[in-house]
């Protein structure tokens, strides 16, 4: 189906629809509620900005699990949420979520919206299930983002939301259109969601391979011998087991200038360049003094080291003087070792060995990751595993290439089909059938 601009859309209008400004359809009000809770007020849910986001359905009701605040019986009441109210992101550091919208399904007693959005009353009668589609739709969202202001952030403030145009059909052919794109997108959403999980799958059953073939190796059928270890259990008879300290060093060299590529560790890319990822985080104008690695060297990030924040650097470069560079000592060739940072049972284990008082404060120092034991194939065993890993790699990264393009081409049939019936664009005949 066409994508039709905003401009044609609204020029091409059924002859019996309206184009309002939003500002004239309802009532916008921005919330002045933090999560900062103070003794005397009373105690509220609170909608949160990640409600919304993550809420692919776009609805608000009570099945939903909320975050808790407090605030003044007058604020709570100002800022409540009851049937019908959309609530909108106005900012954000990509323009594509400037605008998005959730609907409120039902009435929320003593449920607040924070000050992260903008609730959006109507004042004019409107088809509930209909409000859905209202705003979020290729027509709207291309306003909105026109109207954004901003350059690291994007913002859309309640005279830019308001000042948008809306097609507006009669309640009845609301009804039909909102029945029409209920029953195609349930269609459209359930085989979005059964590729998702393929997927998860193929995400399950290569981190499953991985962690497999780091602890017992290509061969099925070879002898075993108990490790000593939990975390390991039987490993092949031929493998060994070795303390970290006797496989990697301390490596601290720091940076005399701070002018080397800076790198970020993640549990989910291990170590990349910071410049090629997008990161809103503060950084340093002065690096001097950073740590220094090198390719093949393994990176931790302390504080993260608990969740898998770790890896074998690609590059030449500089890190937080916070995390800890380990240089190895051949024991394991660099591309097990990475193997090795992505399997769970590692993950585990090095959970296991960093310390702290609560989980999220868990910090793996290098006395610590030294006592670690580890498995050492034979170096030629080595290179066979990282090979055939290799290998599953490549022809899932096909199916998985596949299946996003799937995604994205039903998530634009989807847009599409949206933007089409809430301007008309669809015979009435065919979406009242």
């Amino acid at each position: 189906m066409k994508q039709i601009i905003p401009e044609d859309a609204l020029k091409s209008l059924p002859s019996s629809w309206k184009v309002f400004r939003l500002k004239f359809l309802g009532q916008f009000a921005a919330s002045g509620i933090d999560k900062k809770s103070k003794e005397g007020e009373v105690t509220v849910r609170m909608v949160n900005y990640t409600d919304v986001y993550n809420n692919e359905t776009r609805i608000i009701d009570d099945s939903r699990e909320y975050m808790f605040t407090t605030c003044t019986s007058k604020k709570a009441e100002e800022y409540s949420l009851r049937q019908g109210d959309l609530l909108f992101t106005p900012s954000s550091e990509t323009i594509d979520e400037i605008g998005y919208s959730a609907l409120v399904i039902e009435d929320l007693p003593n449920t607040v919206f924070s000050y992260h959005l903008i609730r959006f009353r109507p004042t004019v009668k409107f088809d509930l299930s209909y409000q859905k589609y209202l705003c979020h739709n290729d027509v709207v969202l291309s306003q909105f983002s026109k109207e954004c202001k901003g350059s690291t952030r994007k913002i859309l403030g309640r005279d830019e939301f308001g000042n948008v145009l809306i097609p507006v059909p009669s309640v009845a052919i609301q009804k039909h259109i909102s029945t029409y794109l209920d029953h195609e997108t349930t269609h459209i959403d359930t085989l979005i969601a059964e590729k998702k999980r393929m997927l998860a799958l193929l995400e399950e059953k290569h981190v499953a391979l991985i962690s497999q073939v780091v602890t017992r190796g290509l061969n099925p059928d070879v002898p075993l011998k108990p490790s000593g270890l939990d975390w390991l259990g039987n490993i092949p008879v031929h493998w060994d087991i070795e303390r970290a300290k006797n496989v990697f060093s301390v490596r601290d060299e720091r940076s005399k200038t701070g002018e080397e590529e800076l790198l970020t560790v993640s549990h989910i890319t291990g170590v990349t360049a910071r410049s090629e990822k997008e990161v809103y985080m503060f950084k340093a104008d002065d690096m001097t003094g950073y740590k220094r690695c090198y390719p093949d060297d393994l990176v931790i990030n302390t504080l993260w080291a608990w969740m898998g924040a770790m890896g074998v650097s690609p590059l030449e470069g500089i890190i937080s003087p916070d995390y800890h560079v380990y240089k190895s000592k051949g024991l394991l060739l660099p591309e097990f070792i990475e193997l090795l940072c992505r399997s769970k049972p590692f993950i585990a284990e090095v959970n296991r060995w960093s310390k702290g008082v609560w989980s999220s404060r868990l910090r793996l120092y290098p006395e610590n990751f030294f006592e670690m034991r580890l498995p050492i194939p034979p170096n030629d065993e080595q290179r066979e595993i990282v090979r055939s890993v290799k290998e599953e790699e490549i022809r899932s990264k096909e199916l998985i290439a596949a299946l996003n393009k799937s995604i994205d081409l039903l998530k634009e049939r989807r847009a599409a089909l949206i933007t089409a019936a809430v301007t008309g664009q669809i015979p009435l005949e065919e979406v009242a059938e």
